[in-house]
């Protein structure tokens, strides 16, 4: 394609940009260098909707708005966000014109981490939009494998998309309570005798059985084997489940009744392990979800809560240490010998716990004891309006997802074999 020095003009969303094609070579802009190097008009239409010879006009059904402030980066070298419009449709537009998040200002880069942080969640599973025509899977016998495979991880990731998937997330939720009664019960010393644990094995079989049977078939049927892999809830699965294969391979290389396995500290820690199931829950229950994405979006408060807490420990410590025993190691308060001993007054003492197991005899030591409680009490509670109002929201687009996901399983059920 062939441009001389004629006069490009770039339609986006309506509005017109004229520019000089030996300009268009020059901009930073990756699409529209690219337009430069086509030589024919088919890769032309790969990289524009439309195009008029005649008047040598590229269409792009674009954001308008949005390209002219990316134009203003273009000429002044700072590229911003466009005012009351949302941070990842902007940043789409930047990735589709050939920008990156690296060419926008420091304050706006924040922005967009920030946003990017609390949309992209990996804790759970991803909410999929609505289907369009574009992804509808074929039609006919080809399409017939997709569509099953598609029907079968709804069943098991969107446990409100049918009655199939209802009924296997209750069944699930059965095996985890089952599963956490027998672990407590099997601490009692009444379960000791042999009858009651071989009961136990075969209950525990039977969990673990499903467990094992429901992971391999959701990651049989996910989408992305890697995305799947990286979940944090997979991963406790996987944390879950394998303890218990592991103690089953011990038992049967070291005996039943070895030296290994009657001091097998390690077994005991693995099958504790299996107290991560109670996790699982946060798949059917919106206020672990909650409690789980709230957490995730505000690590950085909970950071920032956790160095609050430390300085004052480090400082707490050290000056009761000095004023109940260092002063007089003779005759001083014991409990107080070391600064790490005193760490754990100071802690129990700022969280307001008290248990009353050491405390303070000296004047000066109490004076300290009071100003570290209400020292606890203000720093505990820096942080936590704002963790507060992102628990609030985050319920909220909890909610309103699960709401939406209710109304397309409602909308498709007709057409749903299940």
């Amino acid at each position: 394609m062939k441009f001389g020095s004629r006069l490009c003009t770039l339609n986006v969303g309506g509005r017109r940009f004229f520019f000089p094609a030996e300009l268009m070579k020059r901009l930073p802009l990756s699409r529209l260098s690219r337009l430069q190097r086509c030589v024919s008009e088919s890769e032309l239409l790969e990289l524009c909707d439309d195009y008029d010879r005649d008047s040598n006009e590229f269409f792009f059904d674009r954001h308008s708005e949005a390209f002219s402030f990316i134009m203003l980066y273009v000429q002044h070298g700072k590229l911003r966000f466009v005012p009351h419009m949302c941070e990842l449709s902007f940043y789409n537009e930047m990735l589709y014109w050939g920008l990156e998040s690296a060419d926008l200002q420091p304050c706006c880069q924040r922005r967009l981490d920030h946003r990017m942080s609390e949309c992209f969640v990996h804790f759970f599973p991803e909410e999929r939009p609505p289907r369009g025509p574009w992804e509808e899977p074929p039609r006919g016998p080809e399409g017939e494998p997709r569509r099953w495979l598609e029907t079968v991880r709804r069943t098991f990731e969107e446990p409100t998309s049918s009655i199939l998937a209802q009924i296997l997330a209750s069944v699930s939720m059965l095996f985890v309570v089952i599963s956490m009664v027998m672990l407590c019960a099997s601490t009692l010393p009444d379960w000791k005798s042999a009858e009651t644990l071989d009961q136990h094995r075969i209950i525990e079989a039977v969990c673990i059985g499903w467990f094992t049977a429901e992971c391999i078939v959701r990651f049989l049927v996910s989408r992305d084997k890697c995305e799947f892999v990286r979940r944090p809830l997979n991963i406790i699965d996987l944390l879950a489940i394998t303890p218990y294969y592991v103690s089953v391979a011990v038992t049967m290389l070291t005996g039943e009744n070895s030296t290994l396995q009657r001091a097998g500290v390690t077994l005991r820690v693995l099958r504790i392990m299996r107290i991560f199931w109670l996790i699982k829950l946060a798949r059917h229950f919106l206020g672990l979800q909650t409690l789980g994405l709230t957490l995730r979006r505000c690590h950085r408060q909970m950071v920032t809560l956790l160095v609050f807490v430390g300085v004052a420990m480090a400082i707490f410590s050290a000056l009761a240490q000095l004023l109940e025993h260092g002063l007089d190691p003779e005759a001083g308060n014991h409990d107080y010998a070391s600064i790490p001993a005193a760490c754990w007054w100071v802690i129990i003492s700022m969280t307001t716990v008290g248990y009353g197991d050491m405390f303070p005899v000296t004047v000066a030591g109490r004076v300290l004891g009071g100003v570290c409680v209400v020292s606890g009490i203000v720093l505990l509670a820096l942080p936590i309006t704002f963790i507060y109002h992102s628990f609030l929201q985050t319920y909220s687009e909890l909610t309103l997802r699960a709401a939406r996901r209710r109304r397309r399983a409602t909308t498709q059920a007709p057409t749903d074999p299940y």
